[in-house]
């Protein structure tokens, strides 16, 4: 089965001749609008998924019985890993949320051993996902575009944000009566106020999976998420109801995701260097490959959010060489995450630390 799959090699890659230069432009654009958010705030807070709206930890189960082109890197054995995990809003600002754009779930699993990609040292391997099967950019160029707009957009007022968040959703809601999808745009700023645990989340761009290239999502996966799905909140009448609602599930039942990957057949129809183009499930379902189990806890310990927001860092650099992030987006995000991450910690006065293990989250 193995064979009807893309095998990945190192010159999978087609990056454009300025690209770096485009990169060196979104850094530049992103810190701007860090230092913007900072004066406000009197503290750095993160460019991209700075409110949390719950931080968790729990277990990563790896099955026996995968087949050979799913066993791979980080899956190819079997066994349980510990993990915390991150959700999030989208925006770069402590926003109410009432400005309802896309969200985050960032996953940090400890315990992971061998080659890291260069510059990670730690047994640690992270997954940065969002809502959405695809990002609304195709590429680097495409985000730099985007972000010249969302840099001028965090200094208009809050209200124009809810506005501008409320005008998206009901054009997507609109769109997608015809299309039966959302459309990315619209969605990134306009995503419905849904349960953040109810939500599916996805990689949105391409990694390597060891001998294939992948994208990966997270799936609610218990009758209780289930149940969840249909609702939903009112951010109208509570600016913080996405915590409020994380916070108030994880006291009466755990939340369990299905982590699955999605194995590229066909470079030309699942290109990896458009990351806005949805790859069909019909060429290649999303498959299991491991269980997230978060059980019953306090979502929104103050020591954890702290240490979360000024402390821990999730970044697709904190990787494994075999799920190396692939195509144009996510080389931008290796180093963008990387040069805000550190403006974030110096601005603070923090020390960036990788944690070693599950004990070095705080309880």
């Amino acid at each position: 089965m193995g064979e009807t799959y893309l095998r990945y090699h190192d010159g999978i890659e087609t990056p454009k001749p300025d690209e770096d230069a485009v990169i060196d432009k979104i850094i530049a654009s992103m810190i701007r609008e860090s230092e913007t958010t900072a004066k406000r705030y009197g503290h750095a807070v993160r460019a991209s998924h700075a409110k949390v709206s719950g931080v968790v930890v729990g277990e990563l189960h790896i099955p026996d019985n995968l087949p050979p082109e799913l066993a791979q890197g980080l899956f190819a054995r079997p066994g349980t890993h510990p993990v915390v995990v991150r959700f999030a809003q989208g925006p770069g600002e402590l926003l109410k949320d009432s400005v309802s754009t896309h969200r985050g779930m960032a996953i940090k699993v400890f315990g992971v051993e061998g080659e890291k990609l260069p510059g990670h040292d730690a047994p640690t391997q992270d997954f940065v996902l969002a809502t959405g099967p695809v990002f609304p950019n195709p590429d680097a160029a495409g985000f730099l575009g985007s972000m010249k707009q969302l840099e001028l957009g965090t200094k208009a007022p809050e209200d124009v944000k809810v506005i501008v968040s409320k005008m998206a959703q009901a054009a997507n809601t609109l769109v997608k009566t015809f299309t039966g999808k959302d459309t990315p745009i619209f969605d990134f700023f306009g995503h419905a106020p849904k349960h953040p645990l109810a939500e599916p989340y996805y990689s949105q761009a391409a990694l390597r999976y060891g001998d294939h290239v992948a994208k990966l999502g997270a799936f609610p996966a218990t009758a209780a998420q289930g149940a969840l799905a249909d609702a939903t909140l009112d951010p109208g009448a509570d600016p913080d109801v996405f915590r409020h609602a994380v916070t108030a599930q994880f006291r009466e039942a755990e939340a369990v995701f299905e982590i699955r990957v999605q194995l590229c057949t066909d470079l030309d129809a699942m290109p990896i260097e458009d990351a806005s183009k949805e790859w069909s499930d019909t060429k290649s379902p999303y498959r299991t490959v491991a269980r997230l189990v978060l059980p019953v806890q306090v979502a929104d310990s103050p020591a954890r959010l702290a240490y979360a927001d000024d402390v821990l860092g999730f970044r697709p650099a904190h990787s494994l060489a075999a799920h190396r992030p692939l195509g144009s987006l996510m080389r931008a995000r290796l180093k963008t995450y990387a040069a805000l991450s550190r403006f974030r910690h110096e601005r603070n006065a923090v020390s960036e630390v990788e944690p070693r293990g599950i004990a070095d989250v705080p309880a």
